[in-house]
């Protein structure tokens, strides 16, 4: 009898049939548990506790509490107008992001000239330190900066940074513009999937460039749209980072606070955990309906 009706042993019933994938798979999945999962999970675990740091190998109680902590988050005014502002950087920024993307990459896709050049232009500020990055933005739109210099008269008043209707629209700005590199290359990938033959016969059924783009090109990208949707959305929702640098930390009076940075004033700044894991909860359920409602509108099939 051949050897392969021989049932598996233990190390076989554990490694599966591909043991090499497996021992290559678990470094990461191990990655996964420890860096997310538990996190999260002790996340979750704090926002039903009344959580609070104590002095290393000190022992205390820390009881249920239920939605207490929840309930503490949802009425706070500070929280709700943070997840109102970070809808209102995603509705700029998501779309904005998609457009600006999609239609760079296909013009840099194209035989141009200073075509390098410009790939690595548009790829420069993703790489460089948002500490960096934002000093240049400071001088371009305060008080006295240039924008308000070329614009004169237009400028507003207050100033883009300042002013708590205008400065979580000039955030949701400077991010599309920080990360449009990284998002272009996505779509320069994507384009060298789109088989040429489509474009020649759209031009000769009499298709222009504008026709042939939003009939072969929009199409042909489908699966990378969906992907930087889903990767805009996710990173819009973790902002962090640019208001607490542009704005001093969400200012005018909260206009430009993320729900990420009034989880840390929150959880860090005035010691409350609790509360700051049950800020961090909501959003993770907040993120997964909103990437979820684009994963079916967007990567659905026409």
């Amino acid at each position: 009898m051949s050897g392969s009706g021989r049932r598996p042993g233990v190390v076989g019933r554990i490694l599966g049939e591909h043991p090499a994938g497996t021992a290559f798979v678990t470094p990461y999945v191990v990655f996964l548990a420890a860096v997310f999962a538990y996190p999260l999970g002790f996340a979750v675990y704090m926002s039903f506790h009344d959580y609070f740091f104590t002095a290393p190998g000190a022992i205390v109680e820390r009881p249920f509490v239920g939605f207490d902590n929840y309930v503490t988050v949802l009425s706070d005014p500070a929280v709700r107008r943070a997840f109102g502002n970070v809808l209102v950087f995603l509705v700029i920024n998501v779309p904005l992001t998609v457009v600006l993307s999609i239609g760079l990459a296909t013009a840099l896709n194209s035989a141009i000239r200073w075509r390098t050049f410009f790939r690595v232009s548009y790829y420069v500020p993703y790489v460089t330190a948002s500490v960096a990055v934002v000093g240049v933005w400071l001088f371009l739109f305060n008080a006295n900066g240039l924008v308000n210099s070329v614009l004169g008269p237009l400028a507003p008043d207050p100033s883009w940074l300042v002013n708590s209707t205008l400065a979580m629209p000039t955030v949701a700005i400077y991010v599309t513009w920080k990360q449009l590199g990284f998002f272009i290359l996505l779509y320069l990938a994507a384009l060298q999937n789109v088989s040429k033959d489509l474009y020649e016969a759209a031009s000769m059924d009499g298709a222009g460039r504008w026709k042939s783009f939003l009939n072969v090109t929009v199409p042909g990208v489908r699966p990378a749209t969906t992907l930087v949707v889903l990767l805009a959305t996710v990173t819009g929702a973790n902002l962090f980072t640019e208001p607490y640098l542009l704005t001093g930390g969400g200012g005018p009076d909260g206009a430009s606070a993320s729900p990420v940075l009034v989880m840390y004033q929150k959880g860090i700044e005035q010691g409350n955990p609790d509360i700051g894991s049950a800020i961090g909860v909501l959003l993770v359920v907040g993120v997964l309906m909103l990437a979820l409602a684009e994963r079916r509108f967007v990567g659905r099939e026409d």
